[in-house]
């Protein structure tokens, strides 16, 4: 007898760029928590699909494509767009982890749509998708040292090794309100992690 196999039901998207010289920059703090849910969870983003590395992962019972763009940030709705489009996710279904320069390094704010917000992951996002209602989860990797400093530099600037302790511990609490989101929780999620 055959199984058919269970719909996709939620697309969970990490932010960055990729290459080593920027795997550790304040941009990618959207990789490194979705790589960090991948360990916590015992699989692995690497399959190379849509211009993205993915994994199709079923968590607390609903079965999730993890995605991590290779296009570099500013062509990541490219890659949402095609995998969106391929298993028919709708935008609510998307959920996407991105940095937010706009908070203190640790803080956690999650959203149920918006604005770009002057992010150009999600900017290209909302421009291939045609919507901005999908929830976010932004991690703050803290404002530029000074009004003058160039953002490009800022966000491609690596976390300093006392950095990457509060963003590991930001990153596991996003880690625990992605759980809650992909299970349809965001009210909790937002109740409990957002600050």
């Amino acid at each position: 007898m055959f199984f058919k196999k269970q719909p996709i039901d939620c697309l969970v998207v990490g932010l960055g760029n990729p290459g080593a010289r920027y795997s550790i920059t304040r941009h990618n703090a959207g990789f490194l928590t979705i790589d960090l849910f991948a360990q916590e969870h015992g699989f692995s983003i690497d399959r190379l699909k849509f211009h993205a590395l993915i994994a199709d992962k079923t968590v607390n019972g609903r079965r999730c494509v993890f995605m991590k763009p290779q296009t570099f940030m500013n062509l990541s709705g490219e890659a949402v767009r095609d995998c969106a489009s391929f298993y028919k996710i709708s935008p609510e279904n998307v959920i996407v982890v991105f940095d937010d320069i706009n908070a203190d390094l640790g803080n956690i704010r999650i959203k149920r749509k918006g604005s770009a917000g002057g992010h150009n992951g999600i900017k290209s996002i909302i421009e291939c998708m045609g919507s901005e209602d999908f929830p976010r989860i932004k991690i703050g990797i803290g404002q530029k040292p000074h009004p003058d400093y160039d953002l490009a530099d800022w966000v491609l600037t690596p976390f300093r090794n006392d950095e990457l302790k509060v963003l590991r511990d930001a990153s596991l609490n996003a880690c625990k309100a992605l759980e809650l989101m992909i299970s349809g929780n965001i009210d909790e999620a937002m109740n409990r992690y957002s600050h």
